[in-house]
């Protein structure tokens, strides 16, 4: 079961700009995930997924928000420059970018729905507590923990994701099932996605 958090309305507002993106992602064909970096407050990146249209599993959408706050930041501030950033992503990040979030040390991370396939937040490990073993040198050693809340909005992240798998993933290399045609309604339980 979820736990259950306090969310402001400033949290739903960020919230509501990392859906804008997954709404783009799913536009574009990509799996609707999309999130926000927030630091003192203001918006300094969006991101969403770029899986299929790269071929490169690594491109989720905490990722290209990622790259995108770097791309601007040069010097002694970059390896801090998360330190005070909190990320909206409409779905709980996998184990990889639960792992990256960590080491980069983000303030927080507030998602929407949990991943119960590939969630790094606690549905599968809780890489956000216990970080990514020896991958992280000394910040790991030190105890660093990435602060995580969810289920902010959950049912509309679900709604996105049912929405793209209802017909399956056509851009997938190897689909995972057939997929449907026509209006054909599939019926078939919503996985949550790897990114």
């Amino acid at each position: 079961m979820q736990q259950e958090f306090a969310f402001t309305e400033e949290d739903r507002q960020f919230m509501m700009l990392a859906f804008d993106e997954a709404r783009g992602a799913l536009a574009r064909g990509e799996v609707p995930i999309g999130c926000t970096i927030v630091r003192d407050g203001e918006v300094i990146a969006r991101g969403s997924n770029l899986t299929n249209d790269t071929r490169n599993a690594t491109r989720h959408a905490e990722m290209d928000a990622i790259d995108k706050v770097l791309a601007d930041v040069e010097g002694p501030d970059r390896s801090h420059i998360f330190e005070r950033c909190r990320l909206f992503v409409t779905c709980e990040p996998c184990i990889m970018c639960s792992g990256a979030l960590g080491l980069l040390r983000f303030a927080e991370v507030v998602y929407g729905c949990r991943n119960d396939r590939f969630g790094g937040c606690g549905s599968i490990l809780s890489i956000h507590e216990t970080g990514c073993g020896g991958c992280g040198g000394e910040s790991t050693a030190l105890g660093y923990k990435l602060k995580c809340r969810g289920g902010l909005m959950a049912e509309e992240a679900v709604a996105l994701l049912k929405d793209f798998y209802a017909t399956g993933n056509p851009k997938a290399p190897k689909p995972h099932r057939p997929l449907a045609s026509g209006n054909k309604q599939d019926t078939t339980p919503v996985l949550l996605p790897d990114g």
